[in-house]
């Protein structure tokens, strides 16, 4: 029955890939609504993942465990051909930071030449490109403010669907930990962070919202906080805190009225609502986390310090769960729970920093965090050059989301997992975006939109 349907899956997959692609692609020519349904489900299916792997090894503790291909590709597909067609009207550009992005890939490969599993490493190579190309598609697709606000109903939708999912599996599955749709809480509360902090930003930045809207957002925003909590993450709840915190300063700073005030007091109230009626779950969580836990977090520390030091080049990408076992000497110094138990294996480094400087090397360590600080700081420059527009949200929500994930990052290796990598691809391209739409303006002498309605007027703008 598994491998049937197994065998569907791929029927389904080739079958939409070459038959699929191309009336798809057809109809969004044809109809806008299509092409803004394509825009959604590019979205969408970064938090849902409908995927296959080719030369699959689900049974390795790797960070890619094949070679892996989904609906989003599908997605990202129908987009760059709809590119190419426009591309007279909106010329096509490499995105800013690609350069570093390519020094990332190029180091990272050059550490196969240690790797133990060479083809364990082209699977995560293979997964850099991909994320590649969606970055390189989202930011050339994007042409227009009227495509924010497309995003920002697609954010609704999302959240919705993570809240129903996360309640699902808490109250009618009964679990203690939930991850929603994601493969693990962890992921659950990385995702949710950036879409909270958007929804937060917005807000209370948004000028002339309407009462019904702004209900609707506020409960978006506490199915968010709900979803989070579910997870029962330490660091997560501390970190979607922090992000809140910035949020709210930096909105704040870009100017005071009453209707911040009045979403702070709002948002407290029921923030201390939904902490109430899960404080009791909180506090089991916090009493009985295993201290085994912080014990062999360090461990793996330990040991992906000694692979980095070990290879200047690092011991080859997503080799970490291979040689942090027998017969290779770095995890010596870490206790088997059974040591007669020849089939038990230690886990991943949980700590993206340490893994990437242990598989790739120091070197290739600085390349990301100058990637990753590139877009941050680029977030920095967009919200001086978007102040008092209704556009400021946006770079304000990643002020503040973008360092609780790169803090949170020092703790997890999320952002190695398929749907949160997809996240900050599309959030670094949209950071991208809002400079190149800044960028359009100031060379045409036209001021920046003041509003969404103003945007929509300037959205057939040619690039």
């Amino acid at each position: 029955m598994t491998e049937a349907l197994s065998s569907l899956k791929y029927i389904i997959f080739f079958v939409t890939l070459f038959i699929g692609v191309p009336v798809l692609y057809s109809l969004s020519l044809k109809y806008s609504k299509v092409e803004r349904v394509i825009f959604f489900l590019l979205l969408f299916f970064t938090a849902r993942m409908e995927d296959i792997n080719f030369v699959s090894r689900e049974a390795f503790k790797l960070t890619s465990r094949g070679f892996e291909i989904g609906l989003v590709d599908i997605c990202v597909l129908i987009l760059f051909l709809l590119i190419l067609k426009r591309k007279k009207t909106y010329h096509i550009h490499l995105p800013p930071g690609s350069w570093i992005y390519f020094a990332y890939i190029f180091f990272s490969a050059l550490s196969m030449v240690n790797s133990a599993v060479i083809l364990f490493s082209w699977f995560e190579l293979w997964k850099m490109i991909r994320m590649y190309l969606f970055f390189y598609v989202v930011y050339n697709y994007v042409n227009s403010f009227e495509q924010f606000n497309d995003l920002l109903k697609g954010i609704a939708l999302i959240t919705i669907y993570i809240f129903l999912e996360t309640m699902r599996q808490k109250y009618v599955l009964g679990l203690f930990q939930c991850y929603g749709p994601f493969p693990h809480q962890n992921s659950l509360v990385m995702y949710s962070i950036i879409l909270g902090s958007i929804i937060f930003a917005y807000l209370l930045n948004k000028k002339d919202i309407s009462f019904i809207n702004f209900s609707f957002w506020l409960l978006l925003f506490a199915m968010t906080s709900v979803s989070i909590i579910s997870t029962l993450s330490r660091a997560g709840l501390v970190l979607f805190l922090f992000a809140i915190l910035i949020v709210l300063g930096f909105s704040y700073g870009s100017g005071f009225n009453q209707k911040k005030l009045l979403i702070t007091v709002l948002l407290f109230f029921v923030s201390l609502g939904i902490l109430v009626k899960a404080w009791d779950s909180i506090t089991e969580r916090f009493d009985t986390a295993p201290e085994q836990s912080a014990i062999t977090r360090k461990n793996l520390a330990t040991a992906a310090l000694k692979m980095a030091n070990d290879k200047v080049l690092g011991i080859g990408l997503n080799n970490f769960g291979i040689k942090i076992n027998p017969p290779w000497p770095y995890g010596d110094h870490i206790p088997m729970v059974d040591p007669d138990n020849e089939n038990e294996k230690n886990g991943l480094v949980e700590s993206i920093y340490l893994m990437i400087a242990a598989e790739s090397g120091w070197h290739t360590l600085v390349v990301f965090l100058i990637f990753i600080f590139y877009f941050y700081f680029l977030n920095i420059q967009n919200f001086y050059r978007y102040r008092n527009t209704d556009y400021q949200y946006f770079a304000i929500a990643l002020i503040g989301g973008l360092l609780a994930i790169y803090l949170e990052s020092t703790l997890e290796w999320v952002l190695k997992q398929t749907n949160n990598y997809y996240q900050l691809m599309m959030v670094f391209a949209l950071i991208a975006v809002m400079n190149k739409l800044e960028k359009r303006y100031r060379r045409h002498r036209v001021r920046l939109p003041q509003n969404l309605t103003t945007a929509q007027r300037l959205a057939n703008e040619r690039g």
